[in-house]
């Protein structure tokens, strides 16, 4: 009799933790790319928005998809070429792979100044001495999976700067395709969007605290510095 009871109690309390569970089911979609930027070759975006899930996964307040359930849906949808999301499509993908929510990502705008010279590599070691500043922007889309609507979208933008005489062991570095771009400019900036990307989307689709204004100011001051930086008539 116990026995039963025990068994029973521990169904009802494993039942409501589950069914407490809140946290947003999200999909990343492969990243895509709208600039020149020389360090963007295949695989890259599959990298980017692996490097999102992990993030996102590691706020705990997000469930994420796994790629191998997403992989079919993509190649039937070619999503991960276009970067389109229609209400069909998005329907479909959140009834196949669970998703309530996909999130779409691209490098929007990428800048770098100064000079390499002076720097070279030999069996994973590089050695530079000059000034280098990278300026990265992403934007990131959160579609609902059941309407096709945009609910969030952000731009997110970072510097990043290397300089003087410095000594780097880039063996592995991200891995893939950006391998060697852990301590770059582009690896710290690359880093810097991404996490500022999860810390908004766990504001606005989970906490929905006092965060969501400070975003709201953050966002403010960004389009400030961006129309100060030109001349309108």
């Amino acid at each position: 009799m116990k026995k039963i009871l025990f068994t029973l109690a521990f169904t009802m309390l494993t039942s409501l933790a589950i069914a407490k569970d809140d946290r947003p089911v999200v999909a990343v979609i492969e990243f895509k790319n709208e600039t020149s930027a020389p360090w963007w070759q295949n695989g890259v975006g599959r990298e980017l928005s692996d490097m999102l899930s992990n993030e996102l996964l590691g706020t705990g307040v997000f469930k994420v998809v796994e790629r191998k359930k997403l992989d079919s849906v993509l190649t039937e949808q070619d999503l991960g070429a276009s970067g389109r999301v229609n209400r069909s499509t998005a329907a479909k993908m959140g009834k196949i792979t669970g998703a309530q929510y996909l999130i779409t990502g691209s490098v929007s705008s990428f800048e770098s100044s100064g000079s390499k010279g002076g720097r070279f590599s030999f069996k994973g070691i590089s050695i530079g001495g000059k000034k280098s500043t990278v300026s990265m922007g992403i934007d990131i889309r959160v579609i609902n999976a059941t309407t096709g609507e945009v609910e969030y979208a952000r731009t997110v933008e970072a510097t990043a700067k290397s300089g003087g005489l410095s000594v780097g062991l880039y063996r592995g570095g991200f891995g893939g395709a950006l391998g060697g771009e852990k301590k770059t400019p582009v690896g710290k900036a690359i880093r810097a969007v991404l996490i500022e990307a999860t810390d908004y989307l766990a504001c606005v689709m989970y906490d929905q605290d006092s965060c969501v204004k400070e975003y709201r100011a953050k966002e403010k001051s960004r389009r400030r510095k961006t129309r100060s930086a030109v001349k309108l008539d």
